[in-house]
Parts: structure tokens; sequence; C-alpha cells
């Protein structure tokens, strides 16, 4: 896994490598093992390594390919990059490295945009034709891997995150009404392409974009999902989907172990990372790294889980690392946490997956994850209540907006209260054809967008700060589309996640598929007090804070009086939720 970016001109001039270098700077810490710059005409890239796969300099990037008259800069990893080249070899390419990137390149020379359908993994990635002048950006199907682009004047510019983009000159950093409004309301799940600033957008998951020379751009969704049983399936029962979701996450599981460096696993306690646990030492995986964080209790809510992550590690004796975070360390922490994060994310547990990360890359370079587990295979408390919905966009708003559109006008000053684009949006994707049944619309709805847009990009976001990949097999798009395919009814049997749980049995200890639902804990930041109150008082009381304007007075005030009261559906903190904003704006000079 790496960190991308580059600047393509259209208008004759020459792309500025002061600027590729400042936003290779940035990247840094999602490639410490490498830094390279290319230039060619209208185009210069440039690449930082964290070195996982082929770690000779033959894997160096940017890769230039001078037979075939392509270049590639590539963040991610291809799984079945093997079998592909096997493939490409019989079609009589050749190869100089033993990595998945040239792979990428040489499938772009074979199959063009349809590479994109070979590949199984997470990626975003650049390629440019030297004779033709054209630039391919693609994103992968879940959007795991981020691309996010600025158009300039007379060119474009694109990165790996939001922060290197600002490193360079020129952006529009005013407020996107859209984005501000999603942030507020629809759980700070800002759907592509908008970002919080006007300036930049990011590309879309599943997508192919094609840049001509002139800046003529056209974009290709390549990946759809499709809910409910086709054909076959209707005849499948509890049982024979329960064996089907195993074999694909058994799959998925073994594909995410292609490395030349040790994996380990992020290990929670939860079903979802205790059945990758499980199912890796199945595979014959001894003395595996797992790691678990805790933090201070605060009130009666518990900071940690190690209750279950220590059953885990114990029923299949792993190398465990259980890291305790001291309330002292978290504090000053937060400010670089936020300046990680490519867009402000207002989930308390992304200072856990930051302070995490940084023990974890002491240990190993990849790890693999839970996330997605609830989203594909329907673990939270708002499924159920779907299935006979009358009204899907009323009840998914009910339970998952942080704000309605009234609160919102409420909070904001008048010049962003517009329209409702939150609850547009889930109209609009609820409305779109391969989603029958209210749940399986918001079951669509919450992989496909909340899923990227919040646990997947907080987890990218956080570990590779710290220069750690996180690979999710959750997400894998052949277990997703299995998923999908399950009746809902076998999804939310036995309080969520049925069909997994399940199918867990065999695996894993009952005591930890039957336990209570967690999450990842960080009650200092849910119950602001003390010197956490004091923090958000000072960011919103800032001069730069003052002159933005941003919230009304009178609703920070109502909020300030009692921030214990003011929570949102999901358990949030709307003190918090404002005030992170805030410091997003001001960490990144905004």
């Amino acid at each position: 896994m790496c960190g991308i970016c580059g600047e393509i001109r259209f208008d004759g001039g020459m792309p500025s490598i002061d600027s590729v270098t400042r936003m290779n700077r940035v990247l840094f810490p999602r490639g410490p093992d490498g830094s390279g710059v290319f230039q060619a005409g209208r185009l210069a890239v440039g690449h930082q390594r964290l070195k996982i796969l082929d770690l000779s300099e033959r894997a160096q990037q940017p890769m230039i390919d001078n037979d075939l008259g392509l270049g590639i800069v590539f963040n991610g990893c291809i799984y079945n990059f093997r079998d592909l080249r096997t493939r490409l070899r019989a079609l009589g390419y050749h190869f100089f490295s033993d990595g998945d990137t040239e792979v990428i390149l040489k499938a772009y020379a074979a199959w063009g945009m349809d590479c994109v359908d070979h590949l199984q993994g997470m990626f975003a990635f650049a390629i440019w034709e030297r004779d033709s002048g054209r630039v391919v950006l693609a994103r992968d199907r879940l959007g795991i891997k981020p691309l996010y682009y600025a158009e300039t004047e007379g060119g474009l510019r694109f990165a790996s995150t939001l922060p290197a983009l600002l490193a360079t000159d020129g952006i529009d950093t005013a407020i996107d009404p859209v984005a501000l409004h999603c942030y507020m309301s629809f759980h700070a799940v800002v759907p592509a392409p908008h970002t919080m600033i006007r300036g930049v957008r990011k590309l879309p998951p599943a997508t192919v974009r094609v840049i001509e020379p002139d800046g003529r751009s056209r974009d290709h969704c390549y990946w759809r999902l499709h809910y409910g049983p086709q054909g076959a399936d209707k005849s499948m029962s509890y049982e024979d989907w329960q064996e089907a979701t195993l074999g694909a996450l058994r799959t998925a599981v073994e594909r995410r172990l292609i490395a030349d460096v040790p994996v380990g696993v992020l290990l929670s306690g939860g079903l979802d990372s205790s059945l990758i646990v499980g199912l890796l030492a199945e595979q014959g995986q001894r003395g595996l790294n797992t790691f678990s964080v805790g933090f201070e209790s605060v009130d009666d809510e518990a900071g940690d889980e190690f209750q279950y992550s220590d059953i885990i590690a114990r029923h299949f004796a792993t190398e465990h690392h259980q890291i305790r975070v001291d309330s002292k360390r978290l504090l000053p922490a937060l400010n670089d946490c936020i300046a990680a994060m490519s867009e402000p994310m207002v989930s308390h547990d992304v200072i856990g997956f930051y302070l995490l990360s940084e023990r974890v890359s002491q240990h190993v370079k990849v790890v693999q994850s839970g996330q997605g587990a609830d989203e594909v295979f329907a673990g939270y408390h708002w499924y159920p209540p779907m299935v006979d919905s009358s009204d899907p966009v009323d009840d998914y708003a009910r339970v998952f907006f942080d704000r309605d559109h009234a609160e919102f006008a409420e909070a904001v000053d008048p010049r962003f209260a517009g329209d409702d684009y939150s609850r547009n949006f889930v109209q609009r994707h609820f409305a779109a054809p391969g989603a029958q049944r209210p749940i399986d619309k918001a079951l669509r709805l919450d992989t496909q967008i909340m899923l990227v847009d919040d646990p997947v990009k907080r987890v990218d976001n956080m570990t590779m700060a710290w220069g750690l990949e996180a690979r999710v097999p959750f997400l894998d798009h052949e277990l997703v589309e299995l998923a999908a395919r399950i009746p809902a009814e076998f999804k939310i049997a036995s309080g969520g996640k049925g069909v997994l749980k399940e199918a867990a049995r065999s695996v894993i200890p009952n005591e930890v598929i039957d336990r209570p639902k967690g999450y990842f804990p960080v009650p200092a930041l849910k119950y602001l007090e003390g010197e956490y109150l004091d923090f958000v008082q000072e960011a919103l009381a800032q001069p730069a804070a003052r002159q933005r304007g941003l919230f009304r007075d009178d609703y920070v005030a109502r909020l300030m009086a009692d921030p214990k009261r003011h929570i949102t559906p999901l358990r949030g903190s709307k003190v918090w939720q404002i005030a992170l904003l805030e410091l997003w704006f001001q960490q990144h000079g905004i």
C-alpha cells in the first residue's frame, strides 16, 4: 500500500514538479519505504511506497513500461495478481518484477478499461498512455482505497488524500454546502463526489475515469450490486447459505494473506474479527499476531472489550498484544489524529484506530480487520424495522440521521441552510433499480455509501498514518455479491448477522458469538467533560472559528449547557461533532 499523486495539464503548460513533490511529502506516512517522482510532457506523478509485495527496487513506482508506452502509480493490493500474471504471460506479455503493480499495467495493455473486471483486491491507480496522452484513473469496487482530485486552472491534480492536495496552490477551500449537510445529518457520511471543501472531489467507488489530453473526461461505473435471491438461489436453505458464506469468507481471508511480510489481525473481540482469526488458524497459521486496544472506562461505560478478545487469543494461541491507552495519551494525540483525516470523521473510535495503528506498526506491516460485516450481513439494529416499512426513507432517516433538516437549519449560519440534501440523497439511492425491498435498499445504501465513507475511510486513514496496510476480507467483492443475494430474513435472524453467526459456530467459541453486540469504545469523547470539554470549547472559540461563523451561537450555547444530554440516535456526541469539524478545518489551515 502506498500514496499516489499527480498533476495533468490540459493547456499546453508544464506540470509543476514542486506541487507533486509537496503532495508526495504529505503522503510520506502512507509509504515511508521509498519515494519517486516522474514527469513526461504534460504529466507529472509521484509515489510513496510501503513495501509489501516484491520488496526489490524492480517494483519501485512510478513504474514505466517503455515497450508498451504505459506508466502507472498505484495504491492497494491485487490479491489474484499471480493468477493474472500467468494468464498474461500466456498472452505473450513479459514481466520484469514480481509484484502486483506491473500486473495491472499489463492487464490494461491486454484488456483496456475492462482490466478492472479482472482485479480482485483494493486499488486506486492512475495509468497514462505515452502515445495518446490519455490518463485513466480507477478506484476499487467498494472504495477501500481513496482517490481525491482537484480541477485547477488549465489542469487537474489527484492524490490519495485530501490534505496532499491542500499542500498545493490554487485549491478552492470554500465549504461545500451539500457536504456540510451530510456531515451534520447523514452521520458524517459525505458521498462521492463531494468533500467538505468545494475545490476537492473524490472519485466514486467502482469507477474508471478516462481523461483525454484536452481535459474532456468520461466515467464508467463497472460494478453494481443486485439484492435478493437470483435463479437457483431461491431453492437454497438457511444451512446452504451458511455453508456458502463460510466458504466465501474462507477464500477472502486466504486471499488477504498474500504478502512478502508478516500479516496480523486487529482483534476487537467481536464476531467478525474473531472469525477472521479462527479461519486463519484453521488454515494453519501459527503464532499469529493479534492486537486489541482499550481505554479507561467513564461512568458505567466500559472502555475495552478485552474479556472477549482474550478468549479468542487463548483459544487459538495467538501472539496477542493487549494495548491499553492511558487517558493521558488520548488528548495529546487528538490533534495529530485529526491531521491524519482526509475528511472529518466524527466516530469516537477514530482515535482508537490511530493509537492502535501506531503500536501495531511496530510489529507488522499488514493486518486483516473485520470492517464491513455489519453492513454486508445486516448486523445493525435499524435493519429489522425496515422489513415491513411503508416509508423506508423516513424510517431510515429516523434511526440513522444525527439531526433532521429543521435542526440543521437551527445549527448553521443561514447561508448554509439550503435544501435537505441528505434526505434527498437517500431518497434517490433507494429509488435506484437493483433493490426492491426496503431492507435491501437500506443494506445497499449502507454497503455502497455509508461503509465507504465512514468505517472504511476511517480504517484507511488511521492505519496508513503509520504505514500500516489494513485488509478487509468482509469486503471481498465476491463475498459481498453473495451476501446481497441472501434473503434478508436469514441475515437479520438471531438479532442480526444470523447466517454469519450460525456459520461461525463451527469455527469460534459460542460465548463470543452470543455476546451482546459491542463497539470500539472511547467513552471520553462521548461524554465530554473536564479537559476534553475544555479542548472542545477552546476550538470553537478560536479566531478562525469565529471568523468562519459556521454555527449559530445560540445553538452552540444550547449544546454546551449540557453536553452529555445532546446525543445523536446513534449515540454520538453532538458537541463533539461540531467541534471535530472546526478542529479539522483548523488543522488543515482552512
